[in-house]
């Protein structure tokens, strides 16, 4: 006979199940089948292809990070190898690539990391200022940002031109071009120049002192041997404005910011922009749309700060261009038709009315041998203004008072980064010293009050530090005072103080009184006295600070007012 294999029973769970089930928690270890739980609202099998789908997901999210991770380390590599070959000449491509080559020759290749930013001193249209300090050599310097975007060609021109201008000059009323960094993370350029402590608008605006006739002609006469320097090299600076003027510790003027500077060429005219120059400073030709001009517009900013000088506050401060035209005309007086004939500038905007000069009058408080080279630094006409040349050989820098020393300028101080940082730093040490010295003496009374009496008789807990107990009397009334200030071998002594009348050394109640005479400096025979006692010399432990301090307040009290309080007794 054949043996028959038996059918599975219908209610026996499948094979693999009564192990989902011990792994997902839907039966105890020991017991036995049982349905799932009500509160699922699933069946075994609905379960079980949950729990396969919830496998596969955690099978697939591994093999993702680890191929994410690997896809970045492949990553990182080739971004160093690539950074890599992207340097020429220590340049990088991006920078190589946008910048004619003669702006970087001279230049090292430094990068942005090795300078510390300190704070933002500045900001422009295109351009932000940073102090910084040079980690190799702990120099304070200035970096000025540029927004450097490849998709706009004209920053690109700015950005290049200013460097290039820049490593053209070389005068001591220029500002000094130091080096380039460049960000490695990102495209940025930082122009490094000399850190400069303050600008002449700061030292117009204060309003505490005005400029004198010397300290003024030092600033022109330094402002004019910028210009002339510039000008014989071909370059117009065409933003001269006291914000740009920098002024060094030493008091000596420097002209900053060539964003907007370019090249002329008075042979070869060619059209310029004529949105240039603050509105303020600004000359009448450009604000009547001049495209081409000279040197004559630097020379009218120049004379605006001559005159903000002696005034002590912009003389032409307009808020919109036909404002300013008008400010303009009713200072130097309405152009003649010959100026409108030899400038072929447009009439649009001629003023309706005929004005007459009226500098004597809005320059009257200013010294007389001011007035010439005024008039020649505001004319109308931008040939009559001469060159900064003549203008530096005027006969106001030959008149008395010549201009002053270095020396003698004001200068608007501000604190160098690292001597705040050191003063800071000590600072912190003094006050760390004090708390010290402080929890030192707290410890110290508090194992003196805390240490058990020798004697064992007297169970009186010891007073902190000398303790001095004053009775305040009514006129007239006696009583007795106990001080523990003997040994810790010994008791205190009781003693019998006579009456405020009978004694001599009566005071009146003060309500300083108590603190003065009980912080009291020790006096020398005593404190020799003490050398010996420890226990003494700790409770009568006084700070330097403290002791001079309770000394000026006992000595200014009034002893002839005492007479209220008790004697001290020993």
């Amino acid at each position: 006979m054949g043996c028959a294999q038996a059918k599975p029973s219908m209610h026996s769970p499948p094979r693999g199940l009564e192990q989902l089930k011990l792994e997902s928690g839907y039966v105890a270890r020991d017991d036995q089948h049982v349905r799932p739980r009500r509160s699922t609202g699933q069946r075994p099998h609905e379960q079980r292809e949950k729990n396969n789908a919830r496998r596969l997901s955690y099978d697939h999210a591994y093999r993702d990070i680890i191929h994410e991770r690997n896809l970045a380390t492949t990553r990182k590599s080739t971004k160093t190898a690539i950074h890599e070959e992207e340097l020429i000449d220590g340049w990088p491509k991006w920078l190589v690539d946008n910048i004619p080559r003669e702006a970087l020759a001279g230049l090292v290749p430094k990068s942005a990391d090795s300078y510390d930013k300190i704070d933002k001193v500045g900001s422009g249209t295109y351009s932000n200022v940073y102090r910084a300090r040079d980690r190799d050599t702990g120099k304070i310097v200035a970096l000025k940002k540029v927004r450097f975007d490849t998709s706009e060609p004209e920053s690109i021109k700015f950005m290049a031109r200013e460097i290039m201008i820049l490593q053209k000059l070389d005068h001591p009323n220029i500002i000094k071009l130091e080096g380039l960094a460049t960000s490695r993370m990102q495209y940025s350029l930082y122009i490094v120049f000399e850190y400069m402590q303050s600008d002449l608008t700061s030292i117009i605006s204060r309003p505490d002192m005005r400029l004198s006739e010397a300290q003024i002609k030092c600033y022109m006469q330094q402002l004019l041997e910028g210009l002339q320097h510039c000008h014989e090299r071909g370059i117009l600076h065409r933003d001269i404005k006291g914000s740009n003027l920098l002024i060094d510790k030493n008091g000596m003027l420097k002209i900053a910011d060539f964003g907007l500077a370019n090249y002329f060429n008075p042979e070869k005219k060619r059209s310029l922009t004529s949105r240039v120059v603050t509105l303020w400073y600004r000359a009448p030709e450009l604000l009547l749309g001049a495209t081409d001009y000279g040197i004559g517009i630097d020379l009218w900013s120049a004379g605006c700060l001559m005159a903000e000088m002696f005034a002590g506050r912009p003389i032409l401060p307009g808020r919109t261009e036909v404002e300013q035209l008008h400010k303009i005309f009713k200072l130097c007086g309405t152009p003649t038709e010959d100026y409108w004939r030899k400038t072929k500038l447009s009439t649009t905007f001629r003023p309706p009315y005929t004005y007459r000069s009226n500098k004597k009058e809005a320059f009257r408080h200013f010294p007389v041998s001011s007035w010439r080279l005024l008039n020649v630094l505001l004319a109308l006409d931008p040939a009559n203004r001469g060159s900064a040349s003549s203008a530096v050989q005027d006969e106001f820098f030959r008149t008395s008072p010549l201009a002053c020393e270095l020396s003698e300028l004001p200068v608007v101080h501000k604190e160098d980064p690292e001597t705040v940082l050191v003063l800071e730093r000590r600072r912190h040490k003094i006050q760390q010293r004090s708390q010290s010295q402080k929890e030192r003496k707290k410890k110290i009374i508090e194992a003196e009050e805390t240490k058990p009496d020798n004697a064992g008789s007297y169970k009186e807990p010891k007073k902190s530090r000398v303790t001095t107990v004053f009775t305040l009397l009514e006129p007239g009334s006696t009583t007795t005072t106990t001080t523990s200030t003997s040994s810790s071998t010994s008791k205190p002594t009781e003693k019998e103080i006579e009456t405020p009348q009978s004694s001599p050394r009566s005071t009146e109640s003060d309500p300083n009184a108590t603190r003065n005479i009980n912080n009291r400096p020790p006096l020398p025979n005593a404190r020799r006295s003490r050398a010996n006692n420890s226990k003494k010399d700790a409770m009568n432990r006084l700070s330097r600070v403290q002791r001079s301090q309770s000394t000026k307040d006992f000595r200014d009290l009034d002893h002839k007012k005492f007479h209220k309080l008790r004697d001290v007794v020993e």
